[in-house]
């Protein structure tokens, strides 16, 4: 990953942190963006932090002007951010359908698309997304998540399909329940000790994104706990 420039969403989150820190181990660029990032977030010379609304098109667009015009490319995106709500179809009011779309389907799509044109004029590219082992399937209670996050597994499924003949690589992780500090919180009588642990998923996502995994794409990659 030496020399590599890697745009990493949702960096300081509870799973984007260790694919922060995974990657700046590996000797890559990293350009950490999130809505609230700071550049005291992490101590390293070759992480540079980045104030970025996803969820706005003209904001996405010009974050990725910026990383061109100061790093000259964008090697890697690992798109880790989102976000979860529960609740029936019948009780999930407005709010809640948009904000599942904004954070796990509409961030994707115009992050996707800004890095995408770069890429193929560098003819190299490799972009991992996070999705949800809850997502391969339809569930009762979730119903607004599960379906921003299926969404995004077919996106990045057909960003691959396109991209092909670019030399541009496509894939999606698909953890189950995190050991994070949130989920601890929201489930605190769960048996954390079966959840998958989060750097086990930043290990995955910067194998995807090395060259080992060049001939990996389209693939949707299912991470089980214990």
């Amino acid at each position: 990953m030496e020399g590599r420039v890697a745009l990493i969403t949702g960096a300081k989150g509870g799973l984007g942190s260790f694919v922060t820190e995974r990657f700046l181990q590996a000797g890559a660029i990293v350009v950490g963006a999130s809505r609230s990032i700071k550049q005291s977030d992490f101590a390293h010379p070759r992480f540079t932090a980045m104030a970025v609304d996803f969820s706005d098109s003209a904001a996405v667009t010009h974050a990725v002007s910026q990383i061109i015009s100061c790093f000259g490319k964008i090697d890697v995106l690992a798109h880790i951010m989102g976000g979860f709500a529960a609740g029936a179809v019948a009780e999930t009011d407005d709010k809640t359908w948009a904000q599942m779309l904004d954070l796990n389907l509409i961030s994707a799509f115009y992050a996707l698309r800004a890095v995408l044109a770069p890429m193929r004029k560098a003819k190299y590219g490799r972009i991992v997304a996070v999705g949800s082992l809850a997502a391969t399937e339809a569930h009762a209670g979730i119903g607004a998540y599960v379906a921003s996050k299926m969404a995004i597994a077919s996106l990045v499924q057909t960003v691959a399909l396109e991209n092909a003949d670019a030399n541009i690589t496509a894939n999606v992780v698909l953890p189950g329940t995190m050991d994070t500090p949130a989920n601890r919180a929201s489930m605190p009588s769960a048996d954390f000790s079966k959840w998958v642990r989060p750097d086990d998923v930043a290990s995955v996502i910067l194998t995807l994104a090395g060259e080992s995994a060049k001939l990996i794409t389209g693939t949707l990659v299912p991470i089980q706990g214990r």
